[in-house]
């Protein structure tokens, strides 16, 4: 079970945060769903959340130059809405601290992470995060993503709650989840089926904001999420693969 190790490499994390708790930071975090549901910007097809991160369990090293600060400020000065940060150390080669580095450029940010414990939550509020990412898959009880949704809300924090199927979408209802991403790749296997993550999009109901996730690379697709009812696209490995992520950004959101 491909989940179950990223379950497993946060043991030494949540022992940590029992022993010890950041203290949560009190300046105000721009908001996340508010950026979302703004008109995108003239020429852009719909919001981009521009993803920071080194490497992934499918794709390897993608990037370990790039910085997270240099890189917030070239999604920033691309278009990007928000920016998406990979948090996860063993398999994403990410950290906490990224956040830091990249919250000066101004863009809400997402915490990207296995999260499905209230310390997880509530270290995050240690962070300039705007948004932490729940994952269905990874939390498959309604009550539970309520609890941890609402932990998160209590601080100003908004909840993407992640879906790959159908009974997923119910589940991520039926917690109260307001910002619903669909990720065309499946995590137990790693393979993607962008047409199927669009299709979801026919159950949008009124009041929910979608983000159509991975195998977003070139501008047809966001043209397609939008035309399917999507409000914005995450996009990572398109952005960080070359030296220059504004030149990726720009050549993704603005037609030729």
């Amino acid at each position: 079970m491909n989940l179950q190790r990223f379950i497993d490499a946060k043991r030494d994390e949540l022992a940590a945060l029992r022993r010890h708790m950041p203290e949560p930071r009190l300046a105000a975090r721009p908001d996340f769903l508010a950026a979302l549901q703004a008109p995108p910007a003239a020429g852009h097809p719909l919001h981009v959340v521009a993803e920071f991160k080194r490497s992934s369990p499918s794709a390897g090293v993608i990037n370990d130059r790039l910085t997270p600060a240099e890189t917030a400020q070239q999604y920033a000065a691309g278009g990007a809405s928000c920016m998406s940060v990979l948090t996860e150390e063993r398999y994403f080669s990410g950290h906490t601290r990224d956040l830091d580095a990249a919250a000066p450029a101004g863009l809400p940010l997402l915490r990207k992470d296995f999260i499905f414990s209230e310390l997880q939550v509530r270290q995050t509020f240690a962070t300039p995060a705007s948004a932490l990412l729940l994952i269905v898959a990874l939390t498959p009880d309604a009550a539970q993503l309520r609890a941890l949704r609402e932990l998160a809300e209590s601080r100003g924090i908004h909840a993407v709650v992640e879906i790959f199927t159908e009974r997923e979408l119910e589940l991520a209802r039926e917690s109260g989840a307001r910002i619903i991403q669909v990720n065309a790749r499946n995590l137990e296997t790693f393979r993607t089926d962008r047409e199927e993550g669009l299709k979801l999009a026919v159950h949008r109901q009124p009041g929910e904001c979608w983000i159509a996730a991975s195998a977003m690379s070139r501008r047809p697709h966001l043209e397609a999420a939008a035309a399917a009812g999507y409000q914005a696209a995450l996009v990572g490995t398109a952005l960080m693969q070359g030296s220059s992520p504004l030149s990726s950004l720009q050549r993704l959101l603005l037609r030729s």
